[in-house]
């Protein structure tokens, strides 16, 4: 189920390969909630109300969307904000490459670079961090990691237990990932999503628990 996830993320296909989706999810993501308790069912929500009736549908909509109504479905200021700048620097790249939504995102993620990540036009809005810059790498396409305190507190067991040294800060702790991934047999992106998918909820691991819902993500 894993690697069926992965898969669709490396091709852009989460939420159904709607990347004005993949953007909110991102967004709401960046407060570090509850991803599947707080965040999915908001993304969901959002996607009833707003993009099935066609109220907010693409990422252009979503640039120009006054926030109070939007509020409705996520009352925190800082997330919308990070959704609709990180949705007009992606329409900027539609406008001058004559591409959609998704190809916007994937095209962005591709050139979206590890080093200055944080003068990259996304890497640079305000609220979005390491993490979310990295989430939106992964949903546009790249095979990477985000440095987040699960994934962190996972590797570094596994690094203790190889009798390894911690790397020094989220950069080279996502390219010691990226190079210790293929050496085991797997890629980063999935290191990265079994160490959350395998914590406990209610007793269950969360690929027990979601096991119906991570299709439909």
């Amino acid at each position: 189920m894993v690697h069926e996830h992965c898969d669709r993320c490396l091709k852009s296909e989460r939420w159904h390969g709607s990347a004005l989706l993949m953007v909110i999810d991102a967004a709401f993501d960046s407060i570090g909630l509850n991803y599947f308790q707080s965040v999915v069912p908001k993304v969901e929500l959002f996607r009833r109300n707003y993009v099935e009736t066609g109220r907010v549908s693409t990422l252009m909509d979503l640039a120009a969307a006054d926030t109070k109504g939007l509020k409705s479905i996520w009352k925190n200021d800082r997330s919308w904000h990070v959704a609709r700048e990180i949705a007009a620097h992606l329409v900027t790249t539609q406008s001058r490459n004559g591409i959609g939504d998704r190809d916007a995102l994937i095209l962005w993620a591709h050139n979206a670079s590890l080093d200055g990540w944080e003068r990259d036009p996304v890497g640079s809005i305000s609220g979005v961090g390491i993490n979310t810059y990295q989430y939106l790498r992964m949903m546009g396409g790249v095979d990477t990691v985000m440095p987040d305190k699960i994934v962190k507190k996972v590797i570094y067991e596994i690094l203790d237990m190889a009798g390894m040294e911690h790397p020094d800060g989220d950069l080279e702790f996502i390219r010691m990932v990226e190079r210790l991934a293929p050496e085991i047999d797997y890629r980063a992106i999935e290191l990265c999503w079994m160490t959350w998918l395998v914590q406990s909820e209610a007793g269950l691991s969360r690929t027990e628990k979601y096991a119906d819902l991570l299709p439909k993500i």
